[in-house]
């Protein structure tokens, strides 16, 4: 069903818009879905292609106008987006077979907008509209006869693109729904459970069943990334009451032994959690089971779309190695940078800021780490980025313990995690190293950050590897030829299995 009103959505955005220039990837993003997968869906639903819905469209109003007014040709072809009179007049015949200079005051054929109608009876009623609006996967879409395994596959991909630009929102839902007292009283506590269980959580099961079922299947055909086969497992070990997180380990199991004890509040908002945005990086003051299940199913998305979707952003460099570095206990020497509003000077890469910096740390040889190149630190002390802003440090990773220069700030890295927010953080992280075209690779326009973070931040969640926010989250670009050069090498704080 979520599809259907995908397609609505579609419409509705395709009718606002007829007089202006539209793409498959704008109408594809108002579906919430990927522009491969909404073309797919969008004929197998109308039986032509989203091109032939907007031609068709824009003819018929077109025609319109003829009958109504004495509207020039050449007006029309302009207002409704052909390059040319002729094209416009070729492809008016085409259509109707008679061309525009021969329809003024006829009443042709109307090609009207199309609606897509939903209705939902029975079920669970207003909970079941909530339910449905998770992007579940359609098996049948993967399994259509005819097509390769690359093409089942890139289905499944799709699906997953989409699941990620739609599902955050819906979890927030949910756990606002759970947090509805008058949703869970002793007389409708058993009706509100069944919903919860069997609505959601059995049905995640079933998908990642599902799911499970059609990677083996293609797995031999070595298209599959193997890392989704750990997030199912991570998924279902959650959907099953075994939960990782030890803070909810007495809520889960006494949610899942007796649905009634989500009568108690208490109880309840260790399942809801809170709801933390779309991106998922929103503080929040309880993270409950929900918030968990949440995380899982991104995982299996990020699984399933980020090795594709890495592939598209490196546009002019590539990422030429990447390395799961468990790292001894270190200390980064530095100084924080201004703010870029309060000096833009101090922050030049080759002003005498930074220089000063580096000459102070090259007079310490002797606490030199195995990362001696001048380095960019970035943190938000532990906290969500909602609530605290970024921290950027010029300096070097040295040894710990080296003393710290008076004047200068120092963060500690640990080789173990010791759970608290902030400082010392992990010294376990991912080194990406890239080649190529050096201003692409710190391009910033069409990425989160730019594109040497976004590259390595999606090829961990790619991975499976863990990023771990917002507690010991921190990142550092590295210059391997010094701060004067442009950075080639980036590092990302991480977990690994």
């Amino acid at each position: 069903m979520d599809w259907l009103r995908g397609l609505a959505e579609a419409i509705r955005y395709i009718e606002a818009r007829l007089t202006e220039d539209l793409d498959v990837d704008a109408i594809a993003r108002s579906a919430y879905s990927s522009p491969s997968h909404f073309q797919t869906v969008f004929h197998i639903v109308t039986g032509m292609t989203a091109g032939e819905y907007v031609r068709n469209r824009r003819m018929s109003e077109a025609a319109k106008e003829l009958y109504r007014s004495g509207v020039a040709i050449a007006d029309l072809a302009a207002k409704y987006r052909y390059e040319t009179r002729e094209s416009f007049s070729k492809a008016f015949a085409r259509l109707y077979g008679v061309p525009p200079s021969r329809a003024r005051g006829a009443r042709l054929p109307e090609f009207r907008p199309l609606a897509i109608r939903i209705e939902i009876e029975g079920g669970f009623a207003v909970k079941g509209d909530l339910i449905e609006r998770f992007l579940w996967n359609d098996p049948a879409d993967a399994r259509r006869e005819g097509l390769t395994d690359a093409q089942r596959y890139e289905r499944l991909v799709a699906w997953a693109g989409g699941a990620r630009g739609r599902n955050p929102d819906v979890f927030d839902a949910l756990t606002e729904w759970i947090l509805d007292d008058a949703e869970w009283t002793e007389e409708r506590v058993e009706e509100s459970g069944q919903i919860l269980f069997e609505g959601v959580f059995a049905r995640f099961k079933a998908q990642n069943a599902e799911l499970r079922s059609m990677l083996r299947a293609l797995e031999p055909s070595g298209v599959v990334n193997e890392a989704v086969f750990k997030a199912l497992d991570r998924f279902d070990a959650e959907l099953g009451g075994e939960t990782s997180e030890a803070s909810l380990k007495e809520a889960v199991s006494a949610a899942f032994a007796d649905v009634r004890r989500l009568a108690d509040r208490r109880v309840r908002e260790l399942i809801a959690g809170n709801k933390t945005g779309s991106a998922g990086v929103n503080h929040v003051d309880v993270f409950g089971y929900v918030n968990l299940l949440k995380d899982c199913d991104a995982a299996v998305q990020w699984a399933l779309f980020m090795p594709d979707a890495v592939r598209r952003q490196q546009k002019g460099f590539r990422l030429m190695r990447l390395e799961a570095v468990k790292a001894p206990a270190m200390r980064f020497i530095g100084r924080e940078c201004p703010s870029r509003d309060s000096d833009e000077e101090a922050i030049d890469p080759k002003g005498e800021f930074v220089a000063g910096i580096m000459r102070a740390l090259d007079a310490m040889p002797e606490f030199a780490s195995d990362l001696p190149c001048d380095a960019v630190l970035a943190h938000h002390f532990g906290r969500c980025v909602d609530v605290e802003p970024c921290h950027i440090y010029w300096g070097r990773f040295m040894k710990a313990g080296t003393p710290v220069p008076e004047g200068f700030d120092s963060i500690d890295f640990a080789d173990t995690n010791d759970g608290a927010e902030g400082l010392p953080f992990l010294s376990h992280y991912a080194y990406a190293e890239f080649e190529g075209d050096l201003e692409a690779m710190h391009r910033q326009e069409g990425y989160d950050v730019d594109a040497m973070y976004d590259v390595t931040r999606n090829t961990m969640l790619g991975k499976g590897w863990n990023i771990p926010y917002p507690h010991k989250y921190w990142t550092a670009e590295l210059f391997l030829n010094g701060h004067k050069e442009y950075s080639t090498a980036f590092l990302f704080g991480a977990e690994f299995p």
